[in-house]
């Protein structure tokens, strides 16, 4: 049977910080400001695979009030992720994810995000797309990043 889960996150932009997104360093800046290293991409999927499993939520199982999380990279994150999935029975089947973000241009990521991602779902699919909230709201002001994420577990 295929099950569905869907995932979400954001984080403020501020100076100071480094921008990662789907576990690549990406020029800008500001970077996302978070408990762990604000990688929304990373996070979205996190909660779209937990989801689809019955196995709650990231804040759940990495919260934000745990000193062992502090600076976490999210892909240590995602690869735990993988494994609790795993072992509760399911292969991962496909991802589709979003990020939302006015800057920088992300396009000349998404190789590079995508690959490494891929390499830690252990045989899932993964698509990536990138688009911009049209200078609406505060996501249009340049004042974050956002990411949405569905993922198919079997």
């Amino acid at each position: 049977m295929t099950r569905v889960g869907i995932g979400f996150d954001s984080h403020r932009l501020v100076a100071g910080r480094r921008l990662i997104l789907g576990g690549i360093a990406i020029e800008h800046t500001l970077g996302l400001d978070g408990h762990s290293d604000a990688d929304v991409l990373t996070h979205a999927i996190i909660d779209a695979l937990l989801g689809a499993a019955g196995l709650g939520d990231i804040g759940l199982h990495f919260p934000d009030t745990d000193a062992r999380f502090r600076d976490a990279d999210s892909l240590v994150l995602l690869s735990e992720v993988v494994a609790m999935v795993e072992a509760e029975g399911f292969k991962i089947g496909h991802i589709d994810a979003t990020v939302i973000a006015e800057a920088p241009k992300l396009g000349p990521h998404r190789e590079a995000i995508t690959e490494l991602l891929a390499d830690i779902l252990n045989g899932g699919t993964i698509n990536v797309k990138f688009t911009t909230a049209e200078r609406i709201g505060a996501l249009g002001r340049g004042e974050g990043i956002a990411a949405q994420a569905v993922a198919t577990v079997e």
